[in-house]
Order: C-alpha cells, then structure tokens, then sequence
C-alpha cells in the first residue's frame, strides 16, 4: 500500500518502503486498492473448463477411432463426450444462479462474444454427440450419425479452446497477456483429459491409442504451460505462489505418476489403466485450477494491471499516458478542496 501526503510545495511525498514495484519500477494506486475487481466465478467455471475440453477432445477422439475400425474405444469415447456435453450445461446454469438465464445466451448469436459462440457451439456439439453415441451404442439413426460424427468431431476442436478466449478476453492481467498461450495449454489439456478419460474406461488391449494421446497431451500440457509463464515473465508471479501455486505441484506431481503408469503397468492391467487415467484426469482438473487461481491474484494486485499498461504505453504498443509523479496544487478557498494537476 502506498502512504502519501501532500507537501509545502504541493507535491505528493510517499514512503516508497510501502510501493510495489514492477519492472523495478514503483506502481500506485489509489491507496493500494485494487484497480479492477475479481472475477465472480464460482468453482463451477474451473471445472467446466475441464468438462468442456474433455467433451471437446473425446468426441474428436471418438470419430478418428471409428474410422480406423476401433470401435470398442470409439464406443467408450463416445460415451465420455456424452457425458461431459451432459454435465457442462449445468455448470454453467448453476453459475449463474438461476437456470432460466441460460436461455438468454441463445437469444442472438454475436461473433464477437466468446462466450455467445462457446454456447451454442456447446449446444450444437452436444446434439451432434448424442446422435453420433445413439448410433454407436444403439445402432439408431444411421444416416443422421453419418454426418453428426464429423461435426461433432470438428465442433470438438472449438469447444476444447473457446474457454480460453472465453477468459483471456477480460482484463484479467493473466488471462489477457496469455491470449496467444492459452488456446494451446487448453488444447493439449484436454487432449490429455479425453486420453486419460477414454483409457480408463476401455480394456487394455483397446487402448493403446487413448494412451499414446493422454502421454503426448501430459507433455505438451506441462511444456506450453511452462513456456506460458516464462513468456509471462514478472506477470506470472502468481502461477508461483499461493493457491495457483499449490495446484500447479499437484497437476505435475499426478501428471509425472500417472504417465509412468500409463507408459508400464496400464498397457496391461485393467486396474492400472484406471489408476494412471484417474490420476492424468486429477492432473488435468488441477491445472485448470490453477490457471483460475492465478486469474484471481493477479486481479488483486494493482502492480500486474498497471504495471503492463505502463510498459505497454512507454512502448508504445498502446494509446495512453502514464503518470510519473502526482502533484498537489494549493488549497483553493472558492473550491474547498484541493485542486488536483499534473506534473
């Protein structure tokens, strides 16, 4: 927090003891109250980004084994996209507190509203799911599954990455300044989560290509994460603290456990196989956490708002102007309050 007060000459003197820096350079505000507000999500929104990446990447899962004769696996992976399609609606009905508000994401079609696109690409990807999983299960409606298989596979691939333009198209610091990153850690996210998903639910000797997707989605998950924050740089110092932090450990630990049975064990024993897919799919889950966490920290922390518009201004990389020094003029008595200028 910043403690001022204003001078003989009317400058504003600071105990830069109490200012946060950024850059090396000191960052005020009012008080040191946050700049913006906290994002008033609810624990449903972390997990319907896992729910939805997982409904996403499943039913693509589900289609490339139909057409490679796989139809054990492709059954199961039809079912988990079911299932999660079936789950993510209410997630997002219970966030926002009372259902009937859902019906309003459906009374126009924006394009440039993520989440106006994410719903109904949720709703034309869960339509598309069930009909592809009726005929794969049922055997029902053979002609309409023919074409809803292939839309619900290429609707997958939106559906597993519109949630991170859903978030970083806020003036979360973390969110935005990761727009170009988080797509990618989103999708190799739910690569892993459909991977491990599938895994877990079909026998060994059918699994091997669910498997070879949760260990390819485990290493590029921990990878573009990784790189995410480093691009960060100082602004991804909540991914190294705190809650985001604590999440972030258990995603690697479950991770690095879980793909050491999926690489042994789980290429042969049933329960193995359900062990190392419960654990990637706990590393998965984690990993969003943490992600919304950070979202949360940064919002916080005036430094990582202002900070960024700052350097981004004296770049010029963007219009605005960054006060240096504030300044204090002399009481004016017709006013009765102090007159505030610019240095």
């Amino acid at each position: 927090m910043t403690v001022g007060s204003a001078s003989n000459d009317g400058r504003v003197e600071t105990d830069e003891r109490s200012v946060s820096t950024y850059g090396g350079r000191p960052v005020r505000s009012y008080h040191g109250q946050p700049v913006i507000k906290e994002p008033v999500w609810t624990w449903e929104i972390p997990v319907y980004l896992y729910t939805g990446g997982l409904a996403g990447a499943s039913a693509g899962l589900a289609h490339l084994a139909e057409l490679r004769g796989e139809r054990v696996l492709a059954r199961r992976a039809w079912a988990v996209a079911l299932a999660a399609n079936g789950v993510s609606p209410l997630l997002l009905m219970a966030d926002l507190g009372r259902p009937l508000r859902a019906l309003n994401m459906f009374r126009m079609f924006k394009v440039t509203s993520p989440m106006s696109v994410g719903s109904w690409i949720l709703l034309a990807n869960g339509n598309a799911t069930g009909l592809a999983a009726a005929n794969a299960w049922l055997g029902l409606f053979p002609r309409l599954a023919a074409v809803a298989a292939p839309a619900a596979a290429t609707l997958g691939l939106s559906l597993s990455t519109y949630t991170a333009a859903l978030i970083a198209n806020t003036a979360v610091p973390v969110w935005h300044q990761a727009r170009r990153e988080l797509p990618v850690v989103f999708a190799a996210g739910a690569a892993l989560s459909a991977g491990a998903a599938a895994m877990a639910a079909t026998p060994p000797r059918h699994a091997a290509a669910a498997r070879r997707l949760a260990l390819g989605g485990a290493l590029f998950e921990l990878g573009s994460k990784e790189v995410m924050q480093r691009r960060l740089g100082e602004l991804g110092e909540p991914y190294r603290h705190g809650a985001p932090a604590l999440f972030g450990h258990l995603s690697r630990g479950c991770l690095a456990v879980g793909g050491l049975l999926a690489a042994g064990p789980a290429r042969r024993s049933r329960p193995a196989a359900v062990a190392a897919g419960a654990l990637l799919s706990a590393g998965a889950l984690a990993a969003r956490w943490s992600v919304f966490k950070a979202g949360f920290a940064s919002a916080a922390d005036p430094r990582y708002v202002v900070g960024p518009q700052r350097a981004g201004i004296e770049r010029g990389e963007r219009r605005g102007g960054a006060r240096r020094q504030a300044r204090v003029s002399q009481p004016d008595p017709r006013r009765g309050s102090p007159a505030t200028t610019l240095a």
